[in-house]
């Protein structure tokens, strides 16, 4: 794939930090990664935004960011409300196949989740992915309620007849409850497609040597790591 979506089941469930790891795994391959983040929200103008972040964690990568709103609200309204320009769907598929001529894997990193308005015509990620022809990486949180956000956005994916290679677990906490423990050998059914990897709760926080070095066993092979998803739910779902 040389392009990939990356979606998440909500805000704040570690989206950027599985970005970051995919990137780290790539680049440790001897890839060019580029990661494109078409809509920037919650951040002011000079300072680091998730592009930023991926950069500092995963190492050297491309990073392209479309546009930027101050308000942390979703694109659209954050642009009304600052009387920017939206960015739309056909801005993100340009973008992301103009970096993808020159680099062997290109992240596209949502805003929040997959239907998220980017512009006034309702434009969504989903959209972008569509005229990419592009896969969806879904990343969800562990606990209570993932399986129904996580069923819904695999639904949505269906639906628009785009591709989920799997799913990721953002923020897997050091001592999982029962219903953690529960849900990963539950999210795969729900998503209708594989587990493939569980970051760990505070990865972000790692040293960026810690963090490069570490996160190809937070991830399965087909995203450049080596981690084992059924030794990994054996392991937690008992």
């Amino acid at each position: 794939m040389s392009v990939l979506v990356v979606t998440g089941t909500n805000t704040e469930i570690g989206k950027t930090v599985v970005t970051a790891a995919v990137a780290a795994a790539a680049l440790a391959q001897g890839r060019t990664v580029a990661v494109l983040k078409p809509a920037q929200t919650g951040v002011a103008p000079g300072e680091p935004g998730d592009v930023a972040e991926v950069t500092r964690l995963a190492g050297p990568v491309t990073g392209s960011e479309l546009a930027r709103y101050p308000d942390p609200l979703a694109p659209d309204v954050a642009a009304r409300r600052a009387a920017l320009p939206t960015v739309g769907p056909k801005d993100v598929a340009a973008e992301a196949e103009r970096l993808a001529a020159t680099h062997d894997l290109v992240l596209v990193e949502g805003a929040g989740g997959l239907l998220v308005r980017f512009d006034e015509e309702g434009g969504t990620l989903a959209d972008a992915a569509r005229l990419l022809a592009a896969p969806v990486l879904v990343v969800t949180q562990p606990g209570l309620g993932t399986l129904n956000t996580t069923q819904l956005t695999a639904e949505a994916l269906r639906a628009r007849g785009l591709v989920c290679p799997g799913v990721v677990i953002g923020r897997w906490p050091a001592a999982p409850d029962l219903a953690v423990r529960c849900n990963v050998a539950d999210l795969p059914k729900d998503a209708g497609a594989p587990l493939l990897g569980a970051v760990p709760d505070q990865a972000g926080a790692l040293p960026p040597e810690e963090f490069r070095a570490a996160a190809p066993g937070w991830l399965a092979p087909v995203l450049g790591g080596g981690w084992d998803a059924a030794a990994f739910t054996a392991h937690h779902a008992r």
